[in-house]
C-alpha cells in the first residue's frame, strides 16, 4: 500500500508517516526542502521515500505525480499560518500566501493525484484542517479557543481552513462514486513549527496523527465528507 503525506518532514505530517510505516506501508515523504526531507526519511526508516514536493509549484506537483503512479492514500498535511492578524488588519499579500498553500495547494495536489487514487482498490484522502476553521466553534462558546484567537484573530489561517473544510465536503460528494473517501481532521494545538503558539505547546503531534491514520484506513462503510476531531469525534463545520 502506498501513501503520500505532504509537509511530512516535521510535525504532524512526519508522525503520520511514521505510523503508516509502522503498518508496513510505503510512504512518500513530501517536503519542499530536499535536505530536510531526506533527513526525515533517514530518521523514519522502513520504506519511507523522499519526494520533493512544493504544493504551490505546478511543475513540482506534476513531477511528483509522474513519480508516484500508484497511490492508495493522500494526506494533505502541508500548511502554513499567519502572524495572527485580525481580519480588519489583514493585508492581501498574507491572505494570498496562506491560501496558496492551505487551499490552492490542496486542490492542485489532490487533482494531480486523482488518476492514481482512482486505480486504488481503497482510495482515501485526509485533509489536515483545524478546529479554528469551524464556523460553529468560532461563533459560539468553545473552550478550545483562548483569548489569543478572539476578536477574529488569525483570520487568514482560520478562513483558509474553513475553505478547506468546504472543499472536503465537495470532494467527498464528487468522488463518492469512485469509492474515494475524503475527510478532514481537526488535530488540535500541537507542538509543531506552525506558529509561535504551536511551538510553545506540549501536546504530542503523534496523538493527532493517530486519528489521521484511522481516517486513512477507513473501511468501505466508513464516513466521507466529514470533519473529525483528533479524539475521533465528529466536529461541527
Amino acid at each position: 500500500m502506498f501513501a503520500l503525506v505532504t509537509g511530512a518532514n516535521s510535525g504532524i505530517g512526519k508522525e503520520i508517516a511514521r505510523q503508516l510505516l509502522g503498518q508496513d506501508w510505503t510512504v512518500y515523504v513530501g517536503a519542499r526542502d530536499a535536505a530536510r526531507g531526506q533527513a526525515a526519511v533517514d530518521e523514519l526508516g522502513g520504506d519511507a521515500r523522499l519526494v520533493v514536493l512544493d504544493v504551490t509549484g505546478e511543475k513540482s506537483i506534476a513531477a511528483a505525480a509522474e513519480r508516484i503512479p500508484e497511490l492508495d492514500v493522500l494526506v494533505n498535511n502541508a500548511g502554513i499560518s499567519d502572524a495572527g492578524q485580525r481580519a480588519a488588519d489583514l493585508d492581501l499579500d498574507t491572505l494570498r500566501r496562506v491560501y496558496e498553500t492551505n487551499v490552492f495547494g490542496v486542490v492542485a495536489v489532490t487533482n494531480a493525484f486523482l488518476p492514481a487514487l482512482r486505480r486504488s482498490a481503497r482510495p482515501r484522502i485526509v485533509n489536515v484542517s483545524s478546529g479554528t476553521g469551524s464556523l460553529t466553534w468560532s461563533t459560539g462558546p468553545n473552550p478550545q479557543f483562548d483569548h489569543t484567537l478572539g476578536g477574529g484573530g488569525s483570520a487568514a489561517y482560520r478562513s483558509s481552513k474553513t475553505a478547506l473544510n468546504a472543499l472536503t465536503v465537495y470532494y467527498g460528494q464528487a468522488l463518492a462514486g469512485d469509492g474515494i473517501k475524503v475527510n478532514a481532521l481537526a488535530p488540535g494545538l500541537r507542538a509543531t513549527n506552525l506558529n509561535a503558539r504551536a511551538a510553545q505547546s506540549s501536546n504530542d503531534p503523534a496523538e493527532a496523527a493517530q486519528e489521521a491514520v484511522r481516517l486513512a484506513l477507513l473501511p468501505g462503510d466508513g464516513p466521507t465528507a466529514t470533519l473529525f476531531s483528533y479524539d475521533g469525534t465528529v466536529a461541527p463545520w
